[in-house]
């Protein structure tokens, strides 16, 4: 069986999902190949694992101030352009197209007749999880931004659907701090990041931003630049994160029992309804702008226990490779019976 496997780049969470699977794949001995949309291609880092990856322009959304920013998205995006990616992609060859939330080649799949199957967070909002301002807008996205045959969603939670759990690589717990905070919040800019935390001097705080450091940056306000494996090392070992609410990061933090601090995108619907099931769960805290007082309050929270999330890509391969492609919801369920959920998220439902 050949593959190929179209990611949505925008944001790192999917390029972390594609990594587990890029193990998973290779430790099954399957044929794939990576496409990659959403980001410029020089802005992609630490991809080695997916050996000669191509990239095309796609589409993805522009923010500004910390929310979605629908005249820069307009002006980012060229439907002729993405028209014309679709064309360009041959698919002849390929057995599956693999897609997670990628519109070139989730079109190219449909136009060509190629069988597709979608893995995603974003497939998880299909179901009557929970949700914030799931308007008309938003299910045309769903539904049409890169459709699929079959689509798997990934949630930390089940709520009573036929979904996977988070795809989740974590580094080994090899030291603890419970006065480090990892904070990753892209959106924001370095000064009003830097003006949230001057304050709270007796901790320190690792931060990871696509800019540089603001001018006058707090001492105990550590500034870096995106690394992965850096970024791994920080999550392992520090007492509490401080993110945006993307799915794949606040997956990682629940997995390695780390306290959660969430600011949501404004304007993104699938963040928003992220707060919302962290919420539900009592497995995080949120703000809505940033906040001091909720940091302050969100420092002296205790820390949760991990959750033991099965591998979940090495189950999904496997699964791909018997090509019983309409058995999903048995997977999802040999998937949770391995789970042990906090009691407290037990029964929960939207």
């Amino acid at each position: 069986m050949r593959i190929l496997y179209g990611v949505q780049g925008t944001g790192n969470g999917h390029l972390s999902r594609a990594r587990v699977m890029a193990t998973a794949l290779k430790n099954q001995q399957v044929d794939v190949d990576f496409f990659f949309s959403g980001r410029d291609s020089q802005r992609y880092f630490d991809m080695q694992c997916f050996g000669e990856y191509r990239t095309q322009a796609g589409l993805t959304f522009a923010t500004q101030n910390g929310c979605v920013s629908i005249a820069k998205t307009a002006l980012q995006n060229s439907l002729s352009a993405l028209v014309k990616d679709v064309r360009s992609l041959d698919l002849s060859g390929y057995d599956l197209v693999l897609n997670d939330f990628e519109p070139v080649s989730a079109w190219a799949a449909r136009l060509q007749g190629v069988p597709s199957i979608g893995v995603s967070h974003q497939a998880a909002l299909q179901y009557d999880v929970p949700k914030v301002g799931n308007g008309w807008f938003n299910q045309m996205l769903l539904n049409y931004f890169a459709p699929v045959d079959r689509a798997l969603g990934c949630h930390w939670h089940h709520f009573g659907f036929p979904l996977l759990p988070p795809f989740v690589e974590v580094s080994e717990l090899v030291s603890y701090n419970s006065h480090d905070i990892l904070v990753y919040l892209p959106f924001e800019s370095p000064e009003d990041i830097n003006a949230l935390l001057r304050d709270f001097d007796e901790y320190r705080f690792h931060v990871f931003h696509g800019s540089a450091a603001p001018q006058g940056c707090a001492e105990h306000v550590i500034w870096s630049g995106f690394n992965r494996d850096g970024f791994k090392a920080k999550l392992a070992q520090c007492g509490g994160v401080i993110a945006s609410a993307g799915f794949e990061l606040a997956s990682e933090a629940l997995t390695l029992g780390k306290k959660l601090l969430v600011k949501p995108l404004h304007g993104q619907f699938e963040q928003l309804s992220n707060v919302a099931a962290l919420e539900l769960l009592g497995a995080a805290e949120s703000m809505k702008w940033l906040d001091p007082a909720a940091v302050k309050r969100w420092l002296r929270a205790p820390k949760p226990e991990p959750i033991a999330y099965p591998q979940v890509g090495d189950a999904l391969v496997t699964w791909l490779k018997q090509g019983n492609w309409h058995e999903g919801e048995r997977l999802c369920q040999e998937l949770w019976q391995q789970v042990e959920l906090p009691e407290s998220w037990r029964n929960k439902s939207p």
